[in-house]
């Protein structure tokens, strides 16, 4: 393990949440309609999820007391233009208030523009590959400005754009009642990728008119494709839709978003199954918290000079103590990249609460448990492990 590492002032120390997620009751939303739709992926609805649509004080209280200096969070395109053109001002309103209330607590927020969700009529005319996605999109973060206009310094303007053009394959799928593909090796709809790509650009230049202090970026899933021997030519292949692409639109931004979890073994023939004798987390993947370093090293020599911000990384597990393991060994790997003079400007948890994981309940990512029906929060150990090295500023890791 790498030594105690003492923590610049403005290093961005966190956990991460989105609004679907946690909120509750997000009703106009195109996930609360796949949530309603026969299909395989989903196995319960996200109901109330956490109600932290009424509950972020208390998130972030209990963040700010456990020690952490940064909060990701995002605001939801579906409640502030709930309709095409209307803007709800008691939506705008409600986030700015989050924006505040971070600051009165001693957390900067870096806000995430949209994380997966949009919309109800945005999916009806098309979603993102329908023309003129990238001028709605403006128009929204137009009307959404006075909540990152002011005390915000950091915004993403899509989170996991890969991901998002995989779920349009997948919508495209069920709509045409075949073979569902297997999600996140499914390929992204060409039509949505070039769509995201111009509506990234086209935020970065909204948000600089009207905020230029804003640095902005948007964040990759990172899927650390290592190819068998011989493979090498296939893993390339198979990774640049789904990654590189989305890496390479990153080169003139302010940061680039790094989100890893785990690796993806490619042999001749393309992905590999996790090893039967690996250890599995709750979501089915490999237990590899390395995969942490790899992913920075891969977005650094694609994007070069951009400085990197890692936005998500964690373990869905009901073992706390295999949670502490992954992280202290994900983070020996983040200390590994720095030193050897990669730009690493954050690292943000995935996530501050177990929450609804797009389709279930239950992979629990936490730090913070919270009870179904009471709401009630309890920080795990995990917490406030993590939490007391953002108030030392010093990395202390576990001895292997």
């Amino acid at each position: 393990m790498a030594p105690a590492r003492r923590l610049p002032d403005d290093f961005l120390w966190g956990a991460s949440t989105s609004a679907h997620q946690i909120e509750g009751n997000n009703t106009n939303s195109d996930w609360w309609l796949f949530e309603h739709m026969d299909t395989p992926y989903i196995k319960e609805p996200s109901g109330d999820a956490c109600d932290s649509y009424h509950r972020w004080p208390e998130d972030m209280d209990l963040l700010a007391e456990l020690g952490f200096t940064d909060y990701r969070f995002s605001i939801e395109w579906a409640r502030i233009e709930p309709a095409p053109g209307e803007f709800s001002q008691a939506a705008i309103a409600h986030y700015r208030r989050m924006v505040e209330g971070a600051h009165e607590r001693g957390l900067r927020p870096l806000v995430t523009l949209h994380h997966f969700t949009a919309p109800r009529w945005f999916l009806e005319r098309g979603g993102w590959a329908a023309a003129g996605s990238d001028e709605l999109f403006a128009r929204y973060l137009t009307a959404a400005a006075p909540v990152y206009a002011t005390d915000v310094a950091y915004a993403c303007t899509i989170n996991e754009p890969n991901m998002l053009a995989s779920m349009a394959t997948l919508y495209k799928a069920h709509l045409s009642d075949g073979p569902p593909p297997t999600f996140g090796l499914t390929t992204p709809d060409g039509a949505t990728t070039d769509a995201l790509v111009r509506a990234h650009r086209r935020a970065v230049e909204t948000v600089k008119s009207l905020a230029p202090h804003v640095r902005c970026g948007w964040s990759v899933a990172n899927q650390v494709y290592q190819p068998l021997p011989g493979a090498e030519d296939v893993a390339a292949a198979f990774r640049h839709p789904r990654e590189d692409v989305f890496l390479e639109a990153a080169r003139d931004d302010d940061w680039l978003g790094v989100q890893s979890y785990t690796r993806t073994r490619i042999g001749p023939d393309g992905p590999l199954p996790v090893p039967p004798d690996a250890e599995h987390t709750l979501m089915g993947w490999e237990f590899y918290p390395r995969a942490l370093g790899e992913a920075l090293r891969h977005s650094a020599a694609v994007a070069p000079g951009v400085p990197l911000i890692v936005t998500e990384n964690g373990i869905a597990t009901a073992d706390d103590t295999r949670r502490i393991q992954y992280t202290s060994e994900a983070l020996d790997s983040l200390i590994s990249t720095m030193d050897d003079g990669i730009d690493v400007r954050g690292y943000f948890h995935w996530s501050a609460l177990d929450n609804y994981e797009w389709g279930r309940y239950a992979p629990t990512f936490g730090l913070i448990a919270v009870a179904r029906e009471t709401f009630t929060r309890t920080p795990k150990p995990s917490a406030a492990w993590l939490g007391a090295m953002g108030r030392r500023r010093i990395l202390t890791l576990l001895e292997e």
